[in-house]
């Protein structure tokens, strides 16, 4: 897809991220997917600067909309369980914490 414009070619930026974070995600390389993840958002926020796209353009964006949209629930879909296990592990350090503050109060 040949580039029309500086604001669709912002839109060519963050899809190529998406694409990188969803194949980071694929591999559980979670760490690699954050650090992705904001430089995605930097890029999203990017768009600020920019004016808004003539017709020829719209349709190249919504392109990439579509693209970015699908690369996003695919990597919420592959972090669904992870998010769950962290969950998880969070509630058992609070168990944990719960359980030593409890044994140290009643140990005074």
């Amino acid at each position: 897809m040949a580039s029309r414009s500086p604001v669709l070619r912002q839109y060519q930026l963050i899809a190529a991220l998406s694409s990188q974070m969803l194949a980071k995600a694929e591999a559980q390389q979670w760490n690699d997917v954050i650090q992705l993840g904001a430089q995605y958002s930097q890029a999203v926020e990017g768009l600020r600067r920019f004016d808004a796209l003539g017709d020829e353009d719209r349709m190249a964006r919504r392109e990439l909309l579509t693209r970015i949209l699908d690369d996003d629930a695919r990597i919420r879909h592959l972090a669904a369980p992870e998010l769950q296990r962290l969950g998880h592990l969070m509630g058992d350090i609070k168990r944990q914490r719960t359980v030593l503050q409890t044994y140290h109060m009643s140990s005074e």
